[in-house]
C-alpha cells in the first residue's frame, strides 16, 4: 500500500494511503500503526492496532494503540472511501473528525450533497465537494457523526472554521487534500478562543 504524509496542524500526524487490494480494514490499521510507530519512535512491529469494545448498540467504535499490552494514550480517527484511507492521531482529549471524498464524485453522491448542503451555487461541484467534506469533518469532531443532520452544521464565510448551534464547541476546518482526494480535519478550537 503507498501512503504519504499529510500537512495535518501541530499535534494531530496523518496519512493518506491508498491500494484498491487492501480492504478499508487493513488500510486504517496499517496507517494507523504507522503513525502510532513514528510518533512514539518505537518499531512498527511492536504496534497493535485493535478496534475498541462497542459501548451500546449503534456506537461507533475508534481504533486503539496497544505496546506490550498497554493502551497508547492517543486518540486515532480513519476515515475510508473507496481504494483510500486517511488516519489521524493526536492527543486524548482533542477532539477532531475527518472527512475524504473524491474530486470527482459520481452522479449519486453528488445528488446526495446537494440535497443536504445548503451551499448557494450547487453546480460547482468543487465547492459542493470541500463544503461537503468540511460538514462531514465537523460532523465526525463532534462525536453525533450522522445523527446530527448535514444542514444543522455551520460554517464560517470562508469554510475555516465550523460548529453545530446546540452546542458550545467551535472547530478550525483544515484542508489536507492530495492526488484527486478532498480531505478535511476538523479541529476543536481552545474554548478561551473567541469567535
Amino acid at each position: 500500500m503507498s501512503s504519504i504524509a499529510l500537512d495535518a496542524p501541530a499535534g494531530i500526524n496523518a496519512r493518506l494511503g491508498w491500494d484498491p487490494k487492501v480492504t478499508a480494514h487493513d488500510r486504517k490499521r496499517a496507517l494507523a500503526r504507522e503513525l502510532v510507530a513514528e510518533r512514539l519512535g518505537v518499531s512498527e512491529k511492536d504496534v497493535l492496532i485493535v478496534r475498541e469494545a462497542p459501548g451500546s448498540f449503534g456506537f461507533h467504535t475508534q481504533l486503539v494503540a496497544e505496546i506490550d499490552g498497554d493502551v497508547v494514550p492517543l486518540t486515532i480517527r480513519n476515515i475510508s472511501f473507496r481504494a483510500a484511507t486517511v488516519v489521524a492521531i493526536g492527543e486524548p482529549g482533542l477532539a477532531f473528525g475527518l472527512d475524504l471524498r473524491d474530486a470527482q464524485p459520481d452522479p449519486d453522491t453528488l445528488a446526495d450533497m446537494r440535497r443536504h448542503s445548503h451551499i448557494f451555487n450547487e453546480d460547482d461541484t468543487a465547492a459542493l465537494v470541500h463544503h461537503w467534506t468540511r460538514v462531514q469533518a465537523v460532523r465526525d469532531a463532534d462525536g453525533r457523526g450522522t445523527r446530527v443532520a448535514a444542514e444543522h452544521v455551520r460554517l464560517d464565510a470562508g469554510g475555516r472554521r465550523g460548529w453545530i448551534p446546540d452546542r458550545r464547541a467551535r472547530y478550525d476546518v483544515v484542508d489536507l487534500s492530495r492526488d484527486g482526494w478532498v480531505i478535511t480535519l476538523a479541529v476543536a478550537r481552545p474554548s478561551s478562543d473567541e469567535d
